[in-house]
């Protein structure tokens, strides 16, 4: 643990997956072909609260889908790529936009299209449904399954290294 809060101090942008991170990774079809998707409330406000500390947040997934646009927006991420396979990518267009370096990104990930990114910022971590190999290459695994408090789990973490939790937390009192 003391790894990850180390590498969480200096985090500036926080990524997420989709599908098996902010849910539960079933892709659930209408008859008429539309596509439908359930989030879990608790990752919602933790990654509001991570916003409200000062952390920037977006979303990369392969896949494209409009209730994932309307999630985001619900939530008030500020960068959204969907239908984009090589995150890779997609991280370099976003860090040069920002002007950050990888070391201070995290992101949070399930399959093996997220492993180079996983590999490549300061904190890399998979959520605890996430495959076998992905879990071996992460700096750090959720013990929350991914659409089950995964990414409330992620912000916490890097709210607590930044001295900011209980702040958050405290705002409810």
């Amino acid at each position: 643990m003391n790894d990850l809060l180390h590498r969480a101090r200096d985090i500036r942008l926080a990524i997420f997956d989709v599908d098996g991170v902010l849910t539960d990774g079933k892709l659930y079809f209408l008859v008429d072909g539309s596509e439908f998707k359930t989030f879990n409330t608790l990752d919602g406000h933790g990654i509001k609260m991570l916003i409200n500390s000062g952390v920037r947040t977006a979303i990369i997934s392969g896949r494209k889908t409009p209730v994932v646009e309307r999630r985001a927006q619900n939530l008030g991420i500020q960068h959204l790529y969907q239908g984009r396979e090589d995150k890779l990518v997609v991280l370099d267009e976003l860090l040069a936009e920002l002007g950050l370096d990888y070391s201070e990104v995290a992101y949070l990930g399930d399959d093996l299209p997220d492993l180079p990114v996983i590999r490549r910022v300061g904190l890399g971590m998979a959520v605890a449904s996430a495959d076998a190999f992905v879990r071996q290459h992460a700096h750090g695994v959720t013990s929350a399954r991914g659409g089950e408090g995964a990414a409330r789990e992620f912000c916490e973490l890097i709210m607590r290294a930044q001295g900011t939790l209980a702040a958050a937390q405290s705002a409810y009192l």
